[in-house]
């Protein structure tokens, strides 16, 4: 049985729904309450026994790769200072984290940044995240995907039921299910108009891949604005053989678009330990005070 014992995970977009604040930082760099988005994907890999991760990044991303390494100066500052609990924070997701980064260099798509990531996976499978979507769920949902993946040894796709009028923002499956929460991937529509979505089955933003999925991408033509979309390369992969799916449980929260943001902040900062109660009694009093 292939073990899955790297991840990649995308950061390489532009950012746009953020500007003018993505001008000058990463959209990934981003705080969600105490720490930036993107730790939330490393964190989750970490947290589902995944050994190495690969950041696809592009020129504009560099806050990205000083954020994940040590900082000596820091930490001495720090350290002369006594504050230790600070310092242990900026350390543990260095200490704990084997990461490894590759440039896009250009933009153009989901699929052809999986396909940047060739040569650092090599010839096994991987788990892919897309850190704009942040799950939060005990266990992590990479966690409960790998556990499908071991059943069925094939390319796993995270899936969430949404309204009839959201099909057209998702690649939406065409499924046969085969037991609670598992389908297999009979189709894929990439953002269908409303009336030819073949079901209510959204792709979100965690996969298991099969290697073959390189091979699939390659055979992929560019579709709009010159962009290679994995959805296009899934179709194509699901040729060669099955892909699965897999209805996870847990909470999404969509941080790639600016009122998605605002909403995680806010549900994830009620469920903070620290600042929990104090942003519950604000909230209260902006209600009694509009």
């Amino acid at each position: 049985m292939a073990k899955i014992r790297k991840a990649v995970i995308t950061a390489a977009g532009w950012g746009t729904r953020f500007l003018p604040t993505t001008k000058a930082q990463p959209k990934e760099m981003l705080p969600l309450v105490d720490r930036p988005i993107i730790q939330y994907a490393v964190e989750e890999a970490l947290n589902a026994g995944i050994e190495q991760i690969i950041l696809v990044t592009a020129a504009n991303k560099q806050a990205i790769e000083d954020y994940f390494d040590r900082s000596p100066a820091l930490e001495h500052f720090l350290e002369q200072r006594g504050q230790h609990g600070l310092l242990e924070r900026v350390r543990h997701i260095c200490d704990h984290a084997d990461i490894c980064y590759i440039r896009q260099k250009e933009s153009l798509g989901l699929g052809h940044a999986v396909l940047t990531a060739r040569r650092l996976v090599g010839d096994e499978p991987f788990a892919l995240f897309l850190p704009d979507d942040v799950f939060i769920s005990s266990p992590p949902v990479m966690q409960q995907m790998l556990e499908v993946y071991n059943q069925f040894q094939g390319s796993i796709l995270a899936i969430e039921q949404v309204s009839r009028e959201d099909t057209q923002r998702y690649g939406i499956i065409l499924p046969q299910k085969l037991s609670e929460r598992i389908y297999q991937v009979l189709d894929l529509v990439e953002k269908p108009p409303i009336e030819e979505a073949p079901s209510k089955l959204a792709i979100m933003g965690r996969y298991i891949l099969t290697p073959e999925i390189f091979g699939a991408l390659e055979q992929t033509s560019p579709g709009k604005n010159g962009e290679i979309q994995l959805t296009d390369g899934l179709k194509q992969l699901l040729k060669e053989q099955p892909v699965y799916a897999y209805e996870y449980q847990g909470v999404r929260y969509d941080t790639g678009i600016p009122l998605g943001w605002l909403k995680a902040t806010i549900s994830l900062a009620l469920e903070h330990p620290e600042f929990g109660p104090s942003i519950r009694g604000y909230l209260r009093d902006l209600d009694k005070n509009p």
